[in-house]
């Protein structure tokens, strides 16, 4: 019996990570797209699974938290690449169709069982610290650790690309400016531990 439990146990876990590996294959494809971002989502998902065990988080949270890092833009596959790739500032009215990737996300991921615990933080991830993030404005505590942690990889991944607007920042700079958000737009305890997971890979 007690074999037999194992071997359920070890079929159960080569499932997940059979899931966890074909989102990873998927987020590959979508990165591919465009050369600038290409191999992000890989290193997202190393730099959330080290975050969460900074923050001591439990294993089974720090799966979901995988899947968050690797979907966490997927909304924006419903957007206008034209919008996307803009070389200019985008207008007012494309920003607030930018910032529906969050829910259009969420909308997807919410109907598909097994990423049913990722699709607050995707929803989340653009809401701030302080409050003045988007979509409903949630502060500090309100909004999930999930989304808290997965901002501060979005807005890394973000400035250490390259833009049709921009090049890519230097770490140090994009160190800088997730330095000075913290309290404001990012927890300031999820900015410790990101910083600690860089200072281990020799990044900060």
């Amino acid at each position: 019996q007690l074999a037999l439990c194992l071997e359920k146990r070890e079929m159960a876990e080569n499932i997940d990570q059979f899931y966890l590996e074909l989102v990873q294959s998927i987020a590959d494809v979508m990165d591919s797209r465009d050369a600038s971002t290409e191999g992000r989502t890989r290193r997202s998902r190393s730099l959330a699974r080290g975050i969460a065990q900074e923050l001591s988080l439990p294993e089974n949270v720090i799966y979901y938290l995988e899947f968050a890092a690797l979907l966490h833009d997927i909304g924006k596959l419903a957007i206008d690449e034209s919008v996307l790739k803009k070389s200019g500032q985008l207008t007012p009215e494309e920003f607030e169709v930018v910032k529906t990737h969050s829910e259009i996300g969420h909308k997807i991921l919410k109907r598909i069982s097994l990423l049913v615990p990722v699709a607050p933080m995707v929803l989340y991830h653009q809401e701030w610290f302080n409050g003045s993030g988007y979509p409903e404005g949630l502060k500090g505590e309100e909004i999930p650790l999930g989304a808290r942690i997965v901002a501060v990889l979005d807005a890394w991944s973000a400035m250490t690309s390259r833009r049709p607007w921009r090049s890519a920042l230097d770490p140090k700079l994009a160190s800088e400016e997730i330095r000075k958000g913290s309290g404001s737009q990012f927890d300031p305890r999820v900015v410790d531990a990101f910083f600690a997971v860089l200072e281990k890979q020799g990044v900060a």
